[in-house]
């Protein structure tokens, strides 16, 4: 599995302890987290993680990018509903690409623990995806994005 990784600055602590909770399941998947979520698995939990920009800076955007283009398979979203974020669009743009392509995402360690303790997790399971029908929009195992119309 392809896991996305994002927390807000007052729910990073949480997303740590989840994250060292389920260690050993985490380390046989491949992570991309945002800039400082990431720097933080890396060098405290000791999982290696693909880091992407910070969330203000974008890199909630490629978070979203790679749920659309097939490159994320879920999406665990710590995010902080109580405290305004400068980058609001972007969480509110993430949150809506993750539902658009029915991605499974957690934004809260119930439902993280839901996610990773389902038989599914550890299954083929394939999302069903929305019908695009005017193109096919796919990432491969290199990781180079397909678009054919």
């Amino acid at each position: 599995m392809r896991i996305g990784l994002v927390a807000h600055d007052a729910r990073k602590g949480e997303l740590m302890q989840w994250c060292a909770f389920n260690r050993g399941t985490l380390s046989k998947h491949q992570l991309f987290a945002t800039g400082t979520t990431g720097t933080l698995i890396e060098h405290e939990i000791g999982l290696k993680v693909t880091r992407l920009l910070s969330g203000p800076k974008g890199g909630d955007q490629q978070i979203g990018a790679l749920i659309a283009t097939g490159g994320l398979d879920i999406l665990i979203f710590f995010w902080d509903p109580e405290t305004p974020q400068p980058h609001d669009p972007d969480v509110k743009a993430l949150l809506r690409l993750a539902t658009l392509w029915n991605a499974p995402t957690a934004c809260n360690t119930a439902t993280a623990d839901m996610i990773i303790s389902s038989p599914l997790f550890h299954g083929d399971y394939e999302p069903v995806k929305p019908d695009m029908p005017d193109r096919v929009i796919a990432v491969d195992d290199n990781g180079t994005v397909i678009i054919e119309d």
